[in-house]
């Protein structure tokens, strides 16, 4: 049977098992069973177990539960309230004013809890009905916050990032410090965007002159300080070379407690909440990294992932070329399936390819996930679109719409560090 032939097979087998909805871990160990019991000859038990194993013992993947587990503490805590009240007095001198609240807080939230669905829901709850209180279009309010919380895919501690050090045997800690000027490229674009639109649209927003002191801005800056206290210990300490990405999620689930604590918001209830959401959301990922990893190990065994990289290098496609069309790639796949499971789907056949072309896996790490969080601004399966239409009442293609801009401004931060690679390879060759 042809590689080609034998592509398509496993193809078609995993859109059906997705189509007929079947978990994502059991849609890819079906795959990879059906591809080793079919087209080789090797031992599948065996495999299997040791791959389980193999996968699931590794040290960098402790992280991940620790920093989930932070970004649930946090969740439940008074954070996106300190957020608004700290930066509000700072953006009204802005084009656009408060609207910026939305770009800054996502980057903030961001930064503690590496997920892009709960930095929307954390800063929509408290935004949207504030800054549509104030008389702030509702268009631009969504559309701000649904490109803004897409940030917690890419601002260390990045959940996806740690994901694909593993899936791919990168450094988590080169990874979590090659995503920080990637995430304040697309935090410039995105108050670049809401400057522009304000100074055109000026009679759409509203007239308020909410004048403060220099002293009253640091007054009100004061509930920032537990945040930056926090991003400091977690992202500073690995920066600094004090600790791993591992250790550094642990010092954030103890600055997290204590900052919840000292909120008044830990109690026995949201303690325990906290811990459940963590433990189901680390389960489910660990599941699908299973899952991915014996689909890795078996498309080994059948040369798909060899084969197709040679195939792609004989096209002797340029690297502008290959990336634009991997780009389109994952984003349509990103309509049907969730940022990790495109990670993980991928890995073994992507990477050959990638490394074939010449390009830096580290770079890639950084370029496949701004791709991965535009799709979660995509339909139909869009996770901030989703949660931002539970918290405004309106339906997916409105939400859809408002998030447009946003959208191709994350095209246009792709174009510029695929032009300059230097925004992503910098700090990290500094380490």
């Amino acid at each position: 049977m042809s590689i080609a032939l034998l592509s398509i097979i496993l193809l078609v087998l995993l859109f059906l098992f997705l189509g007929a909805g079947l978990w994502v871990a059991f849609s890819l160990l079906g795959v990879g069973i059906a591809a080793m019991a079919l087209f080789s000859d090797a031992p599948l038990g065996l495999v299997m177990a040791t791959t389980f194993w193999g996968h699931s013992n590794s040290w960098a993947l402790a992280a991940l539960p620790l920093f989930i587990w932070m970004g649930e503490i946090l969740f439940r805590s008074r954070l996106s309230d300190d957020m608004f009240t700290g930066l509000a007095p700072w953006m009204n001198r802005l084009p656009g004013q408060l609207l910026h609240v939305n770009v800054f807080a996502c980057g903030i939230f961001a930064a503690v809890s590496g997920s892009s669905a709960a930095t929307a829901a954390t800063v929509g709850k408290l935004s949207i009905p504030e800054l549509a209180r104030r008389g702030y279009p509702e268009q631009l309010v969504i559309g701000t916050l649904a490109g803004s919380a897409t940030l917690g895919l890419l601002i260390p501690p990045s959940i996806i990032l740690i994901v694909y050090g593993v899936a791919t045997e990168q450094s988590i800690a080169r990874l979590f410090v090659a995503g920080v000027l990637p995430g304040v490229l697309l935090v410039s674009l995105f108050v670049g965007y809401v400057v522009i639109w304000a100074l055109i649209n000026r009679s759409k927003l509203p007239t308020e002159d909410i004048s403060a002191t220099f002293r009253e801005k640091l007054h009100h800056s004061r509930r920032l300080l537990p945040v930056a206290l926090l991003i400091g210990g977690v992202i500073g300490s690995i920066y600094a070379g004090l600790a791993s990405p591992t250790d550094a999620a642990a010092v954030g689930v103890v600055l997290a407690l204590i900052l919840s604590w000292s909120s008044g918001t830990l109690n026995r209830k949201s303690f325990i909440e906290g811990l459940m959401g963590a433990t189901v959301t680390s389960c489910m990922i660990a599941f699908i990294l299973a899952g991915a990893s014996f689909l890795t190990v078996s498309m080994g065994f059948t040369g798909i992932p060899r084969i197709l990289a040679e195939w792609i290098g004989s096209l002797e496609l340029s690297t502008f070329t290959l990336l634009a069309a991997l780009t389109v790639f994952f984003v349509i796949l990103g309509c049907f399936l969730d940022g990790i499971s495109v990670v993980v789907l991928t890995a073994s056949v992507i990477m050959p390819m990638v490394l074939n072309a010449g390009i830096d896996p580290l770079w890639f790490g950084i370029f496949l996930v701004i791709v991965v969080e535009m799709s979660q601004i995509t339909p139909p399966v869009g996770f901030n679109l989703f949660v931002l239409q539970s918290l405004t009442g309106r339906n997916i293609l409105t939400v859809a719409r408002a998030a447009l801009p946003f959208f191709f401004l994350m095209v246009v931060a792709l174009v510029i560090i695929a032009v300059f690679p230097g925004i992503v390879t910098y700090l990290p060759n500094q380490m």
